[in-house]
C-alpha cells in the first residue's frame, strides 16, 4: 500500500471518527456532560498534543478538565481574534518547535468559545487536520448551542412555574408575615441567596421598617450600612440595582457581601419599599437571576400592599379611634376565649376621676388628650399578651390572661400611682379588680360585674385607689 493510499485510508478513518463524535455530542443536552465528553474525545484524538477549551460563558466547575474562561488581554490575541471573527487562527513559536491552532466553537447565532490545540512536535498543521479540527469545533459549537438553549428553556419553564406558583399563593389572602416569609423562602431556594431582606418606607421615607420574612442578619447593627446605602440609591434612582462586586471602605469586623441585588417595591407608581438579596461571593448572581428576582418582587408588591391594607382595616375594626386601645367587642371575645383555654386571669376596670370637671374646665379637646395619656400609660406598662381596651366614655379596661389576683392588683396599683405622678393636667384614676380561675364555676359577664362593683366602691370611698373584688360570684 503506497503512501497516498495510506493517507486516504487515514482520512476516511478520521471522517468516520468525526461522524461518531458529532452524533455523541449532539446526543447530550447537558452542558457539563457534553464538555466532559468533548475533552475525552480530544485526548483520544491528540494524545501527543495539548489542548484547552476557552469558553466565553463558563459557569461550571470542571475539576481537572482543561477548560478556562476566555479573557480579553494581550496574551490571547489569536484566541480573541478567532472568537471575534469566527475564523481559524494560527500561532507559531519563534523557535519553530510547535504550532497552535485556535478554532471557534460556533453555533448558528453565537460563538461560545475557542478550541486551542498545541502541536508540540510540529511546525505547522496539515491541511486536512486543519479542516478536521474546524469541523470538530463546529460540531462542538452546535452541540453547545443546543445544550445551552435546552438549559435556558428548562430554566425559563422553572421560572414561569415559580412565578405562577408564587402569584397563586400571594393571591390567597395571606397575612403580611406569612406573605413575606413565603417570598423569602422562594427567593432563597430559587437563587441560592445567603441573605434576603424586605423594607418598608415609613415617616415620609425618613426611616425604613424591616418586614417579617427578612433573614436575621438584617436585624443586626452590621447590616445597617448596607440598608442605608441601598435605601439612598433606591430613593434617588427608583431602579433595580445589580452589583457584582460591592465594596465599602468603612465595613469592618463583619462579613462582607459583594454580590447584591436590590429591587424597589412600587405600587400605583408609588415607592413602597425595597428588597435586598446578598451573597458573600463576588459576581455570584447572574443577570437571569436578577430578572427573576424583579418578577418575583413585582408580583409580591401588590400582595404586600393588599396584606397591609387588609390588616390596617382589621386593626381599625378592633381598635378605638381615639386611644388606639382595643375595642370593647374585641376585649369581650378575647376574655371569653381565655376563660375556655387558660387557667386564670385578672380583669381591671379603670375610671378617670372627675372627668366631667376636666371637660368643663379645659374643654373636650383636653379631655381627649387626658384619655390618650392614660391609654399610653396602660400600653407602656403591660405585656404583649395583655389587652388594654376602651370600655366606654372615660372608662378603660385591662385584661391580664394567666395572671393571679395578687399580681393583677399590683399592676393596677402601679398604674394608679404612675397616672397620678405623670399626668398633665393632673388627674387620678380609680380601679376595680376582679379575677377568675378554672377551679370555680364562672362567666365573663360576672367577671365584669365584680370589677364594676369594686370600681363603684373605689369611686365612693375617696377615689385614686384600687379595690379588689370581695368574692367570686358562683353561677350554676
Amino acid at each position: 500500500m503506497d503512501i497516498l493510499e495510506c493517507d486516504l485510508q487515514w482520512q476516511i478513518k478520521r471522517y468516520k471518527q468525526l461522524i461518531e463524535i458529532t452524533e455523541t455530542l449532539h446526543s447530550s443536552l447537558d452542558v457539563e456532560n457534553l464538555l466532559d465528553e468533548l475533552c475525552v474525545t480530544l485526548k483520544e484524538l491528540y494524545p501527543d498534543s495539548s489542548f484547552s477549551l476557552l469558553l466565553s460563558q463558563d459557569t461550571y466547575s470542571h475539576n481537572e478538565l482543561p477548560i478556562i474562561e476566555l479573557e480579553y488581554d494581550s496574551e490571547n490575541i489569536a484566541a480573541i481574534k478567532a472568537y471575534g471573527s469566527g475564523e481559524i487562527q494560527f500561532e507559531y513559536s519563534a523557535t519553530g518547535d510547535h504550532a497552535i491552532i485556535y478554532a471557534p466553537l460556533k453555533g448558528r447565532k453565537v460563538t461560545y468559545g475557542v478550541l486551542q490545540v498545541v502541536a508540540a512536535t510540529a511546525v505547522e498543521f496539515h491541511e486536512f487536520e486543519v479542516e478536521f479540527i474546524s469541523l470538530l469545533a463546529s460540531a462542538a459549537g452546535s452541540s453547545l448551542e443546543n445544550a445551552y438553549l435546552h438549559q435556558q428553556s428548562k430554566q425559563e419553564i422553572f421560572n414561569l412555574q415559580l412565578i405562577n406558583e408564587t402569584s397563586h399563593c400571594l393571591n390567597s389572602n395571606l397575612r403580611l408575615a406569612d406573605t413575606m416569609t413565603y417570598m423569602s423562602e422562594q427567593i432563597i431556594s430559587s437563587i441560592d441567596a445567603q441573605e434576603v431582606g424586605f423594607f418598608l418606607f415609613t415617616n415620609e421615607h425618613v426611616k425604613v421598617k424591616i418586614l417579617p420574612g427578612s433573614t436575621p442578619y438584617f436585624y443586626t447593627p452590621q447590616a445597617q450600612i448596607y440598608i442605608d446605602y441601598l435605601k439612598r440609591k433606591i430613593e434617588r434612582e427608583r431602579n433595580p440595582l445589580f452589583i457584582g462586586d460591592f465594596t465599602l471602605q468603612n465595613i469592618k469586623n463583619t462579613p462582607r457581601f459583594h454580590s447584591i441585588l436590590a429591587v424597589p417595591m412600587i405600587h400605583s407608581e408609588k415607592l413602597k419599599g425595597f428588597s435586598i438579596v446578598m451573597h458573600q461571593k463576588p459576581y455570584f448572581f447572574s443577570f437571569d437571576t436578577f430578572k427573576l428576582l424583579q418578577s418575583l418582587i413585582h408580583h409580591s408588591s401588590l400582595a404586600l400592599t393588599n396584606s397591609m391594607l387588609r390588616e390596617e382595616l382589621e386593626h381599625m375594626i378592633i381598635t378605638d379611634h381615639l386611644t388606639k386601645l382595643y375595642s370593647r367587642k374585641f376585649l369581650d371575645e378575647r376574655i371569653q376565649g381565655s376563660m375556655k383555654e387558660s387557667g386564670e386571669g385578672t380583669f381591671i376596670l379603670l375610671d378617670i376621676d372627675n372627668f366631667k370637671e376636666i371637660n368643663d374646665t379645659y374643654g373636650h379637646q383636653v379631655g381627649d388628650q387626658v384619655l390618650v395619656q392614660v391609654a399610653n400609660l396602660i400600653k407602656n406598662n403591660i405585656r404583649g399578651e395583655d389587652i388594654g381596651a376602651r370600655w366606654g366614655g372615660e372608662e378603660l379596661a385591662l385584661y391580664l390572661p394567666g395572671v393571679p389576683l395578687d399580681k393583677g392588683a399590683a399592676v393596677a396599683e402601679r398604674l394608679v400611682k404612675k397616672i397620678a405622678e405623670s399626668s398633665e393636667p393632673h388627674i387620678t384614676v380609680s380601679c376595680g379588680v376582679s379575677y377568675w380561675n378554672k377551679e370555680q364555676v364562672d362567666a365573663y359577664n360576672y367577671l365584669f360585674k365584680r370589677a364594676d362593683e369594686a370600681l363603684y366602691i373605689a369611686k365612693g370611698t375617696g377615689k385614686n385607689k384600687v379595690v379588689i373584688q370581695k368574692q367570686n360570684i358562683r353561677v350554676s
